[in-house]
């Protein structure tokens, strides 16, 4: 039984380690013989997906591993279409899951699995140490009438040294001998294999890390959060009195918020609607996310304040009025954005509030229902990641250059300057608006300029290291409609204060 053991696990070893190579392999071709470090990362991401379905059957047998491996093929393609940061760390969350999967018995929370992945990611530094060290203590449970490691070292070290001192000897004797000896030179090191090898090893680690997981053996748990809070000034008659003065607050707050940017009131003499709006954005935001902290601090399920109709009645008011606080926020942010243009920043910043919505919404229902903490984790973990893994295949530049060129004042008559700036520090992401805007305004030089530019700048990406999908497919529809050349006259003047934030 032992040995059978043993050579099933040999076995599965063996599987491991062909399927490794195989990935050290593809590596080494997409990266370096390739020469590409763009797109490529996508091929390189459904090898690993590949690689865990075939040498791990729980992966196989798990309905939730092969959902999660199902998400890691996504963001792998996100990664071949348009790779980015958050397409990256997408993948190694969803693929780092499926391994862990079969060996959990439930999902649990998001808090545990986040524990769950550092510490798989951090023991995979050391992965293939660590089964080096077993498959020398399993080797040693072998029966003794194999030939190990350890018994051919020393009956092959006295014939070796000795032979070579003979050797030694002959070669001053015999020119003949010293001179086949002085042609059996070693070959210079070359110094360009060095950084390739350490790619392998990186690669391997990838590979290892998939294939053999080493979840935590012990987790922080989730906090109860339920029941009275134990804190100074936080009794029910304060908690009604507080919900009481926060809400009259945050109304006169949000009635100034609607008379100011729908128009009905006037601003004050010196201050612009452009102003009003970018002022207050980012900071009621902050007082949202304020709000839906002191919403569960002081409202847990199971405590006295929870079970009060009145606090309960209140809780909800003000959690509505801090929807309509980020709404009003997404609103300053839009209006901003009619002034000034819209960029990156303040597409981000609109998806993150709202994200900061739906989280205070999550927050009631929480408190209504009597949810875990571990709940209201995993739904706002849900929520995001829906919306990150749209985002990850939506290139935001060329959003934001799109939307600029069809709004711009000299294209309907209405809207923001058109800021050439921009368009040019998003390089090829803006290649689609200024075709756009070529065939509108075709006798416009820093247009055909930036066009060219942009051309140039996909090309030489493509070229060089940084293919991708998209980018090739934006290149080839910008070269149908016909190739830009730099005109004399091209000039933009850019510097470093021509974009707001």
């Amino acid at each position: 039984m032992q040995m059978l053991a043993t050579r099933r696990w040999d076995g599965s070893l063996l599987l491991k380690i062909a399927l490794a190579a195989g990935l050290v392999a593809l590596g080494d071709t997409v990266f370096w013989r390739w020469e590409q470090v763009g797109g490529v990362q996508g091929l390189f991401g459904l090898g690993l997906c590949l690689a865990l379905l075939a040498g791990r059957p729980a992966v196989r047998r798990d309905r939730r591993a092969l959902v999660a491996l199902g998400a890691a093929v996504l963001f792998a393609c996100a990664l071949v279409w348009n790779p980015g940061a958050l397409a990256f760390v997408l993948f190694w969350i969803a693929i780092g899951m499926a391994t862990l999967l079969p060996a959990t018995a439930r999902f649990d929370d998001g808090w545990r699995w986040f524990q769950r992945l550092w510490a798989h990611g951090f023991k995979a530094l050391f992965g293939p140490l660590i089964d080096l060290t077993v498959l020398g203590k399993v080797r040693r449970k072998r029966p003794t009438g194999q030939m190990g490691l350890r018994r051919v070292i020393p009956l092959l070290a006295l014939p070796l040294a000795g032979g070579a001192l003979f050797v030694t000897l002959f070669a001053q004797a015999n020119p003949v001998i010293a001179a086949l000896l002085a042609a059996l030179s070693l070959p210079a090191f070359d110094w360009d294999l060095l950084p390739r090898m350490i790619t392998w090893g990186v690669f391997a680690l990838f590979a290892w890390g998939v294939l053999r997981p080493r979840p935590p053996r012990r987790l922080l748990g989730t906090l109860d959060a339920t029941g009275d809070v134990t804190l100074p000034g936080f009794s029910l008659a304060s908690i009604t009195l507080s919900l009481a003065v926060f809400n009259a607050l945050f109304a006169v707050q949000n009635l100034m918020d609607m008379a100011y940017l729908s128009g009905a009131a006037a601003l004050p003499q010196g201050i612009t609607l452009a102003d009003y709006a970018h002022r207050g954005a980012y900071p009621l935001v902050a007082t949202a996310l304020l709000a839906a902290l002191f919403v569960l601090v002081s409202s847990r399920p199971g405590s006295s304040t929870a079970a009060s109709p009145l606090v309960r009645w209140l809780v909800a008011v003000w959690i509505a009025q801090n929807v309509v606080l980020v709404f009003s926020a997404a609103w300053r942010t839009w209006d901003y954005v009619q002034a000034y243009s819209l960029t990156t920043l303040r597409i981000s910043a609109l998806l993150w509030m709202a994200l900061v919505a739906v989280g205070l919404v999550l927050v009631l229902v929480r408190m209504l229902h009597a949810k875990p903490l571990s709940w209201l984790i995993n739904a706002n973990l849900a929520s995001a990641a829906l919306l990150l893994s749209v985002v990850s295949f939506v290139d935001l530049g060329a959003v934001s250059a799109s939307w600029n060129v069809r709004h711009a004042r000299e294209i309907d008559g209405d809207g923001a300057q058109l800021d050439l700036c921009y368009l040019q520090r998003l390089g090829p992401a803006a290649l689609p608006a200024l075709d756009h805007l070529a065939q509108h305004q075709p006798s416009w030089p820093a247009v055909s300029g930036l066009r060219a530019q942009a051309q140039a700048r996909s090309e030489s990406d493509i070229k060089y290291h940084w293919w991708t999908l998209a980018g090739q497919l934006r290149l080839g529809r910008s070269l149908a409609l016909g190739k830009a050349t730099y005109p004399d006259n091209f000039g933009v003047g850019c510097n470093a204060n021509d974009l707001r934030d």
